[in-house]
């Protein structure tokens, strides 16, 4: 029975291909190949480096799969947002996989898939709140019942996850920087150094993390950069970081009443973060849902469950078009 969907992965720095029955959304393959390594010393992703890196972990996952090529019945790939160097060889696999298996091409919003990191095994169930918090982006939706979406507050610059991998940088601890700001803040249980909430007076539903990131330069500048400094200014930072995405969430959440609320994106396996957004929905008395930590990051698996719907509207793409859209400003549109 050709029930299964291969989905391919490649927007930024994981190489990752999954395969998933579209009726029982069941995992039959999932393998990601990590490249933070090899970005590591240069404190980000490097996209040239990503690029040539796609080229040798996607053929070598891709021969893995070999074995379910006949029961495939559609090729899914991300092809939006991203490095424009990454998405390339993701979709070139696709098309190449999806011409000569003789199947449709689903594409599928990268950002889209993260809010069915959710739902990966279950059937979605929409009419909700979702902040979704990753290196390149950090947004709040409402997705009704039928999966339209509103954005209700966007980042004006960088991002949740981004000012974590800026803020590493600059204190020289590599990439990525959202695991290594946790656990540096882990080892500090309070510090004599403050940083000031971004738009904290501010009635606008937005957010901004130059400034904090700014705060964050001039302290590491004023003296030494010893362990023990390292562990006061990346709890500071994660602290102030925080509380701009509470206090926004607070406003958001008093203006609108969800009954359930999402968290999901790279920086959502924040675990300070998650505690607080827990705290949150237990005061609105709002059912809370998350990703499974290992699917918070981006993966293949959360593009096939996406897929499976596409592929109940038959919304295929064109294997001729230019399918790629390095950046995209809003999320709108329908799940």
């Amino acid at each position: 029975m050709k029930n299964l969907i291969l989905a391919i992965e490649s927007s930024c720095d994981d190489s990752s291909i999954a395969i998933i029955n579209k009726e029982s959304l069941e995992c039959v393959f999932h393998t990601k190949i990590s490249q933070e390594n090899e970005h590591s010393p240069y404190g980000g992703v490097v996209p040239e480096l990503a690029a040539r890196l796609h080229s040798e972990a996607l053929p070598k996952i891709l021969q893995k799969c070999q074995p379910y090529f006949d029961r495939l019945c559609a090729i899914a790939v991300t092809n939006e947002p991203g490095l424009s160097v990454s998405l390339v060889g993701g979709v070139a696999m696709a098309k190449m996989l999806a011409i000569s298996l003789n199947l449709p091409l689903i594409a599928i919003n990268h950002l889209k898939g993260h809010i069915y990191s959710m739902f990966l095994d279950k059937k979605a169930n929409f009419n909700m709140g979702v902040l979704l918090v990753s290196g390149g982006h950090t947004m709040v939706l409402f997705i009704d019942e039928q999966g339209e979406i509103t954005e209700l507050a966007r980042t004006n610059d960088d991002s949740f996850g981004e000012s974590f991998d800026k803020v590493a940088k600059m204190m020289g601890l590599g990439y990525p920087g959202g695991a290594i700001i946790e656990n540096l803040a882990k080892q500090c249980q309070e510090s004599d150094i403050e940083f000031s909430i971004p738009l904290l007076h501010s009635k606008d539903l937005a957010y901004s993390f130059s400034g904090l990131k700014n705060q964050v330069r001039l302290e590491i500048l004023k003296e030494e950069l010893t362990p023990q400094r390292q562990s006061k200014i990346a709890f500071a930072f994660q602290k102030a970081a925080i509380a701009h995405i509470m206090n926004k969430l607070e406003k958001i959440f008093k203006k609108y009443s969800f009954k359930r609320f999402g968290i999901v994106g790279g920086a959502s396996a924040n675990l300070s973060l998650r505690s607080q957004i827990e705290h949150l929905c237990q005061n609105h008395q709002c059912e809370l849902l998350l990703a499974p930590l290992e699917f918070c990051s981006d993966n293949a698996l959360m593009i096939a469950r996406a897929a499976c719907e596409a592929y109940e509207r038959k919304d295929f793409v064109d294997i001729q078009a230019d399918l790629i859209s390095p950046k995209v400003k809003h999320l709108q549109g329908k799940l």
